[in-house]
């Protein structure tokens, strides 16, 4: 298997079929060996640092195993969607009433989920007469509740934030989900842009992908002209700083940090990344939902020089890499997978390329401004 085929690990209903691996794949192949179609989801999500770890023997970066983790979060998602599906079916519900496509948003949307993820999701369901709400509607509903409370027994916690399929923000028709777009794109409104930042990051998991390829078509032409609401998006990345203090040196914000040398890198090094990035995507009209991939865009079109490019794709690839090695140490003590980095057990050389790291992130945010 070479690094291109990586993402195939998940990409079938089933577990992949490891008889023939070379011997170079044992670890993944004795990972693999403690799992089986009987396996729970419980169990196949509480497997994922056994997974990660088989994954770290064959020294695969971090920035691709989070692409594995979140792979193998959509295969979850997708397991519970059938099996949600099927229980309707035998309990007379039948069959869905039209079209339909379940999106994930936000890290497993962008496929950089780490360990620990809660569920971030909405459904499309394709254009229905309105005289038929009550029926279509409660049907999705009843689909809606069924696979995310099966996601939460199996690991991947309700969203605190009520995003998910199971509530009507969540779940409308993809006429409904487009002239939401443009109503909320025409003011300059906190509220609105916070739940776009959201929504704004997603790809299709289940269902009917090209319902998403045509919310995204629109939401590609409508975008780089909502000056007002671009305004607004850009005070908000402004506003999540990286964890550098004005000495540049690093520095935490102390939001709920668990001890005085602790850095919560995904709040104060990927998300401002991820805003940063996302905002010169809708303002250049990028499709790519993913940092390295919109990255890659904005390179290629010319928005971003091939040094800054790379230096940023450094930088992202540099704090999966913290973060994952911290969470996976938290696994071992027993702990939940967070944000945190404890800096103190950094040494002076990844203490500067982490600060370097940081320093290209808050140059990004500044492009993103103009």
């Amino acid at each position: 298997m070479t690094n291109t085929g990586w993402r195939f690990l998940f990409s079938h209903d089933g577990l992949p079929d490891t008889k023939n691996w070379p011997v170079c794949l044992d670890a993944l192949k004795q990972a693999f060996a403690t799992v089986d179609q009987q396996t729970t989801m419980a169990e196949m999500k509480a497997w994922q640092p056994t997974l990660v770890r088989a994954l770290q023997q064959l020294d695969l970066p971090a920035w691709r195993i989070s692409q594995v983790i979140s792979d193998h979060n959509d295969w979850i998602y997708r397991y519970t969607l059938r099996e949600s599906l099927s229980e309707m079916q035998h309990q007379g519900w039948g069959q869905p009433p039209c079209d339909f496509c379940v999106l994930t948003l936000g890290s497993g949307a962008r496929h950089e989920s780490l360990l620990g993820p809660d569920q971030d999701n909405a459904m499309i369901i394709d254009n229905y007469p309105d005289a038929r709400h009550n029926e279509i509607d409660t049907w999705f509903q009843s689909l809606g509740e069924r696979f995310t409370d099966k996601l939460d027994a199996a690991g991947i916690p309700l969203c605190r934030g009520h995003v998910m399929a199971r509530w009507p923000l969540w779940r409308k028709p993809l006429d409904q989900w487009c002239e939401q777009m443009r109503l909320w794109s025409r003011r300059r409104t906190v509220k609105l842009v916070q739940l776009s930042n959201i929504l704004l990051d997603f790809q299709p998991v289940y269902g009917q992908a090209a319902l998403a390829d045509s919310f995204r078509q629109t939401l590609l032409d409508l975008m780089p002209g909502a000056g007002l609401f671009l305004d607004e998006m850009n005070e908000l990345q402004k506003e999540t700083t990286v964890a550098l203090d004005r000495l540049d040196r690093l520095s935490s914000d102390g939001q709920d940090a668990p001890h005085q040398q602790a850095i919560n890198l995904k709040r104060q090094g990927l998300l401002p990344m991820q805003a940063a990035l996302r905002l010169m995507a809708l303002r250049k009209g990028v499709a790519a939902a993913d940092c390295k991939g919109r990255l890659t865009a904005l390179c290629q079109a010319g928005f971003l020089s091939s040094d800054r490019a790379k230096g940023l794709n450094d930088a992202l690839e540099y704090l999966l890499s913290l973060l994952l090695d911290a969470q996976m140490e938290a696994v071992s003590l027993g702990r939940s997978p967070d944000g945190w980095v404890d800096k103190s057990k950094l040494a002076p050389h990844q203490r500067q390329q982490l600060k370097m790291a940081l320093m290209q992130i808050r140059e990004l945010q500044r492009l993103a401004a103009n």
